[in-house]
């Protein structure tokens, strides 16, 4: 059997190292160029200790010969730096973006958060995304060439979200969202803000007052619901942990939700998921049972008296949140079981 050959730009980093623990044990992958920027020359071993079956490696330069050749690149790069490479690699190699080139449909939208040029959209790698008439996004990623996968904090908050939107017991026009990440979500270069010394022990926030840039994606992907258009407010916090993140959600109820239709919206929805779990009611998700998983733990309620729903997520930002989520794609694209080489169960303690 023909073995998919695959190569990572970016692989020095957090999202390139996390693609690398999944692919190492991928039953129908075989790991080709891994390319780099400022690390290019040293062994993955000395940035990634923990991959042992590959620490001799050595990165290569991030140059569209080095990537060419391979049935899959993933791009885990900054945000402008994939549109180049991405157009100059043939139409036949599935090219999968893990950074937000092509995540946005409106150049508008793009031009208000980012400051590089619109590099257009391509199809949305959120599988499990419910769409109207219960419909799931992975309908539109089988067979595709090209994927962008979606933002970690748009993972949890439009999983946690949409079925209401779809199922109509949640109103579009007053949405609120508070989510806390771990450090990781920053990336891997020294920033002062990011020192152990400064995060420990400590919580605060960020990119408030709806300038952090997963905004628009988050309501480009509620929108898409059908229940309207949405605004979100939507308040990011730095959380003392190095991976995860818990999103807290609320929306206005509609007039017709009780709280057994609301519950049933979202076991409809997630009935079927292998990587969403409505947790058992009662039970709240954590991040510390997602870690190293492609799962999201979502649980939601209606509070009566203030009259909102309360949806809340739990996704571990680098594997479902990024890497996991990748791979997930590239199975659907080459037709492979969904479910192929990923991680159902997190780690504990």
């Amino acid at each position: 059997m023909h073995m998919v050959r695959v190569a990572i730009a970016g692989a020095s980093g957090y999202a390139g190292g996390e693609l690398l623990r999944l692919l190492i044990d991928h039953p129908e992958v075989e790991i080709g160029a891994l390319a780099a920027a400022s690390n290019a020359g040293a062994t993955l071993g000395s940035v990634h200790p923990h991959l042992t079956p590959l620490a001799g490696r050595v990165l290569t330069d991030t140059s569209v010969e080095t990537l060419a050749g391979h049935d899959v690149v993933f791009l885990a790069l900054p945000h402008g730096h994939s549109a180049a490479l991405a157009a100059a690699l043939p139409a036949e190699t599935v090219v999968i973006d893990c950074g937000a080139d092509f995540r946005l449909t409106s150049e508008s939208a793009w031009t208000a958060f980012y400051d590089t040029p619109y590099a257009g959209s391509w199809p949305y790698g959120m599988p499990e995304l419910v769409r109207p008439e219960g419909a799931k996004q992975r309908e539109a990623l089988t067979g595709q060439s090209r994927i962008a996968v979606p933002g970690c904090y748009p993972t949890a908050v439009s999983l946690a979200l949409a079925p209401g939107l779809v199922a109509g017991v949640v109103a579009a026009d007053d949405i609120t969202v508070v989510a806390a990440s771990g450090t990781s979500g920053a990336g891997k270069s020294l920033k002062p803000h990011l020192l152990g010394a400064e995060v420990m022990g400590a919580m605060s926030p960020y990119g408030v007052g709806g300038v952090h840039r997963h905004t628009p994606e988050i309501e480009q992907n509620l929108t898409a619901c059908g229940g309207g258009e949405v605004t979100v407010s939507f308040t990011p916090t730095l959380a003392p942990m190095p991976r995860g993140i818990l999103a807290t959600c609320t929306a206005k109820a509609t007039e017709s939700a009780t709280a057994a239709s609301v519950r049933e919206a979202w076991r409809t929805a997630y009935a079927d998921e292998a990587f969403v779990h409505l947790l058992p009611e009662g039970t709240w998700p954590s991040t510390a049972s997602v870690l190293g998983s492609n799962t999201v733990h979502v649980q939601v309620t209606l509070d009566e008296r203030a009259g909102r729903v309360i949806a809340i997520a739990a996704v571990d930002n680098l594997t479902k949140g990024t890497a996991g989520a990748a791979v997930q794609c590239m199975n659907l694209a080459l037709g492979l079981p969904e479910t192929t080489g990923l991680p159902r169960v997190g780690v504990a303690p």
